[in-house]
C-alpha cells in the first residue's frame, strides 16, 4: 500500500531543515516509506544505514568518517535510537561537508525519549510521526478496528494470522525493543503492567492503585507508563483546565494507540469476541479518538480531555489557535445530546461540538452540535467538515 500523502510532510520538513526525523512504533512502515521517498523524489540517489544490520553498525563505529564520505544526496539512518551518540556528529556534518545533503532519520522512540540526545540538532531537525493505517487509507473500519493498523496485522490473510502476528509483536516488544532503549525491566513484569493497563483503557490513570495491585511503587508505575507512551503503545491523554468554579479532574486518561494490540493483550481474537465484550463501548471510543488524532494530524499540544468531579466531561477537546472543538463518542445507532455536552459547550466556550458515532451520515442537531458518522472518514467528508470548524 502506497502512503504517498506522507511525502508532503517530509518535503515540508526538508524545506526548512536539513534533517527530518520520522518517528513511530516498530513495524509501522517507516523504512518502507523512506525507501519509497528516496526512489520517488531522489530517483534512488540515497544511502541507507540500518542500525540493526551488523554491517551498517560497524561502518558507523566512526560516523564522522563514514557519513562525510557519502556522495548520495539523501542519507537514511534507520533505528537511530540505538546509536544516540550520532546526533552531535550530524550537527557538525550538516553544517559542513553535508550541507547540500538531506538526512532522514527513523526512530521507534518518541521525541521525549530521544530529546536529550537530539537537542544538539535544535534548529536543524524537524519531526513527523508515522501512524499505523487509518480509515482514510484503508476505507474500511470493521477490520481496522479488530486488527489495528499495523500493516502486517491489517493485511494478514486471516484473522488467525493477524492475531498471531500481534501476539508475537507484543513478545518482541517486551523482550527486545524495551531493553534496546536502555531500560532494565523484566519482560514478565512489564507484560503484567501492560495487561493491567489494558483494563484502564479509556479511564483515569491511577498509579497508586495499579502499583498496589502489581506490588510496585506508584513511581515505578508512572515510569512504566512513560515507556509505553514513549514507544507509541499508549496515549497519555492530559486533562484541560478551565477557569470555572468547579473541581476538575487533574489525572490523565489512558488509551491504547492501536486497537489491535489492545485486543491481543485482552485475548480478543475475532470480531464476535469483540462484539460480546462488556467494554465494547470504551474500545470503540479509543479507536475513534485515535482516528481523529491521525486524520486531523493533531500535535500533542492540541488535544486534551476535560472532566469535573461532578461528572461533566468531554471525551476530546481540540484547541487550535483561538478555536475550540469538542468531541463526544457514542457507540450507538441513535446519537443524541446529553446534559454533559451542553455543560461542556458553555463552560469551555466551544466553537462547535461534534458527536461521533459508528455511522456513515452527517447531520446537525443544533447550530452548535453536529453528528458525524466515523465512516465519513473514508470519503474525506469528516476531515473536510472538521477543518472548516477549525479554520
Amino acid at each position: 500500500m502506497q502512503r504517498l500523502h506522507y511525502f508532503d510532510q517530509i518535503r515540508a520538513q526538508f524545506r526548512v531543515h536539513p534533517i527530518c526525523a520520522i518517528l513511530g512504533p516498530r513495524q509501522v512502515g517507516k523504512t518502507t516509506l523512506a525507501k519509497a521517498y528516496a526512489q520517488e523524489v531522489f530517483a534512488g540517489d540515497a544511502r541507507l544505514f540500518d542500525l540493526e544490520n551488523p554491517t551498517d553498525l560497524i561502518q558507523l563505529e566512526n560516523p564522522m568518517v563514514t557519513l562525510s564520505s557519502v556522495t548520495q544526496r539523501l542519507i537514511v539512518i534507520d533505528e537511530i535510537q540505538l546509536r544516540p551518540e550520532i546526533f552531535p556528529v550530524l550537527r557538525v556534518l550538516v553544517d559542513g561537508v553535508l550541507k547540500d545533503h538531506k538526512i532522514l532519520i527513523l526512530g521507534s522512540a518518541s521525541r521525549d525519549l530521544i530529546r536529550q540526545s537530539s537537542e544538539t540538532l535544535a534548529g536543524r531537525i524537524g519531526y513527523m510521526e508515522l501512524f499505523p493505517f487509518s480509515i482514510a487509507e484503508v476505507k474500511e473500519s470493521k477490520q481496522l478496528w479488530l486488527r489495528g493498523g499495523f500493516p502486517r496485522s491489517y493485511l494478514a490473510s486471516s484473522e488467525e494470522d493477524s492475531y498471531l502476528w500481534r501476539k508475537n509483536y507484543i513478545s518482541t516488544y517486551l523482550e527486545r525493543d524495551v531493553p534496546s532503549l536502555g531500560f532494565d525491566i523484566p519482560p514478565a513484569q512489564l507484560r503484567r503492567f501492560w495487561i493491567m493497563l489494558a483494563h484502564y483503557h479509556g479511564q483515569i490513570f491511577n498509579a497508586s492503585e495499579i502499583g498496589k495491585s502489581l506490588g510496585i511503587s506508584h513511581h515505578t508505575a508512572r515510569k512504566y507508563l512513560d515507556i509505553l507512551a514513549g514507544t507509541f503503545m499508549v496515549l497519555n491523554l492530559t486533562p484541560w483546565f478551565e477557569n470555572v468554579k468547579k473541581r476538575q479532574v487533574k489525572s490523565p486518561k489512558i488509551y491504547f494507540r492501536d486497537s489491535g494490540i489492545l485486543h491481543a493483550l485482552l485475548g480478543i481474537a475475532t470480531y464476535d469476541d469483540l462484539q460480546t465484550n462488556p467494554r465494547l463501548g470504551s474500545f470503540w471510543e479509543g479507536f475513534a479518538l485515535e482516528e481523529i488524532i491521525r486524520t486531523l494530524r493533531l500535535a500533542p499540544e492540541e488535544y486534551y480531555f476535560w472532566a469535573t468531579q461532578a461528572h461533566a466531561e468531554l471525551d476530546l477537546l481540540v484547541v487550535r489557535g483561538s478555536k475550540r472543538i469538542g468531541f463526544e463518542f457514542k457507540y450507538t445507532d441513535r446519537p443524541a445530546t446529553t446534559k454533559s455536552m451542553h455543560i461542556a459547550l458553555e463552560d469551555l466556550k466551544l466553537n462547535h461540538l461534534v458527536l461521533v458515532f459508528p455511522g456513515d451520515v452527517i447531520f446537525p442537531i443544533t447550530d452548535k452540535i453536529t453528528v458525524y458518522g466515523l465512516e465519513t472518514m473514508a470519503t474525506g467528508e469528516f476531515e473536510k467538515g472538521i477543518q472548516a470548524f477549525l479554520s
